[in-house]
């Protein structure tokens, strides 16, 4: 395990501070004298790279990339760039360095900064891959016996979603209306759903394209992915209980999906990685690993109440999931699928062995049967309007951590039905 890079930024030097010179997380930001461009996290600052760039002080081969409002030209720009890109930051903020007196005036202040979509997305695909959370749903939805479907110990199984509905964290939500059918209804209804949840989840940003009709290899899936963000999938599981017969979601996942607004490089997680569970049964070629290929990240999520004091609800690693990133590129790829800059890969809900590991409200309220307290006595089964639920996420070495920032979203009420005479 590495240990902490001491920079001349001293804020990034604390042991809680979660964007320390080790991290260098990509985003996007903007201050109220200019518009967006890029920037990497370093202690309480954003480093202004696109300004950086336009004074020469930070130099890439392929024009000037870091003044746009989006991290599509680096990652397309591929791997050694990326590198080279992370070696001249860290040369700048490296404790000692000769270059801080020139530096110091493109540091903004995170409290300065609004933060924005740190890409442009492309595709979005969401995966079903942790198997906690799909033994305790399919137990939920099919019986025990029956809890995983046969093709699950297999492949790692996904569905398309929708790009257009990806946001920022702090976006607020609407409570989404669809058609739901419950026990006791006769007929199918129009409503408000009743049951609106979220999926704590790893989203993985692929910056290297691949080519229609070609596959590729878990190790060339993994050098394909420039790195990882927080993402929350919600879900409406009522309309998804209607719906779900017997194809995949639809409806009920396209209200919104809320993403970090902060890429942790790939690179910065090399210390993390970790090897997914032994197989139950083997895997075909095409998925077999060569190497450890999860990480090390502990993940949470809070639930806070409208003016109310927030509860950390789940508790949970990364490391649990039964399928990495690389694993569902190289299987989206098998079929001849092309990828392009900027799709993002949803790990699917991460949960573990225990109650408190479990990474959606279906599960730790068992299908609303289980009401859980929060700490000021209320109780939820489900998330209630103008609940904000808030997702946080870090990798642990040696004297810092790598962190994620947040990935937040409030829930409106939803609007009345516009379908009403």
């Amino acid at each position: 395990m590495t240990s902490l890079q001491r920079s001349w930024v001293e804020s990034a030097n604390r042991p809680d501070c979660g964007f320390p010179l080790n991290n260098l997380p990509c985003g996007v930001f903007s201050t109220t004298s200019q518009g967006p461009r890029c920037g990497m996290a370093i202690g309480d600052f954003v480093l202004d790279l696109g300004n950086l760039e336009a004074h020469g002080i930070l130099r890439l081969p392929y024009g000037l990339l870091l003044g746009l409002p989006f991290w599509n030209g680096v990652m397309a720009a591929g791997p050694k760039l990326w590198a080279d890109l992370r070696a001249q930051v860290t040369a700048l903020l490296i404790e000692g360095s000769d270059q801080q007196a020139a530096v110091e005036k493109y540091l903004v202040p995170l409290d300065a900064a609004t933060l924005h979509m740190p890409f442009t997305l492309s595709e979005y695909t969401d995966f079903y891959a942790s198997y906690h959370h799909a033994t305790n749903v399919g137990t939920m939805f099919r019986g025990a016996e029956n809890a995983l479907p046969p093709n699950w110990l297999h492949i790692p199984i996904g569905y398309n979603g929708r790009a257009s509905s990806v946001v920022v964290s702090g976006t607020d939500v609407r409570r989404p209306w669809g058609q739901v059918k419950g026990p006791n209804d006769v007929a199918p209804r129009f409503a408000a759903s009743a049951r609106f949840d979220i999926e704590l989840e790893l989203g993985a940003v692929v910056g290297v394209p691949s080519d229609s009709g070609h596959p590729v290899s878990v190790a060339q899936a993994d050098a394909m992915i420039f790195g990882y963000v927080l993402l929350n999938d919600w879900s409406a599981r009522d309309i998804q209980a209607w719906e779900y017969q017997p194809l995949g979601p639809f409806q009920s996942k396209a209200t919104a999906t809320s993403i970090s607004p902060w890429i942790v490089m790939k690179a910065a997680l090399e210390p993390f990685r970790t090897a997914t569970p032994p197989r139950e049964v083997p895997l075909l070629p095409h998925l077999r690993e060569p190497g450890p290929m999860l990480y090390d990240i502990a993940l949470e999520v809070g639930l806070t109440p409208d003016g109310g004091q927030e509860t950390i609800i789940c508790r949970t690693n990364y490391a649990e999931m039964y399928y990495s990133a690389a694993q569902q590129l190289a299987h989206h790829t098998s079929c001849g699928c092309p990828m392009n800059v900027g799709d993002l890969l949803g790990s699917g809900t991460i949960s573990g062995p225990l109650k408190e590991n479990r990474g959606s409200l279906l599960e730790l309220s068992w299908g609303g049967k289980e009401p859980f307290a929060l700490t000021d006595g209320q109780t939820r089964c489900f998330i209630e309007d103008n609940d904000t639920l808030t997702l946080r996420g870090y990798a642990k070495g040696q004297g810092y951590l790598i962190g994620f920032g947040t990935c937040t979203g409030k829930v409106l009420p939803a609007l009345e039905n516009p379908f009403t005479a």
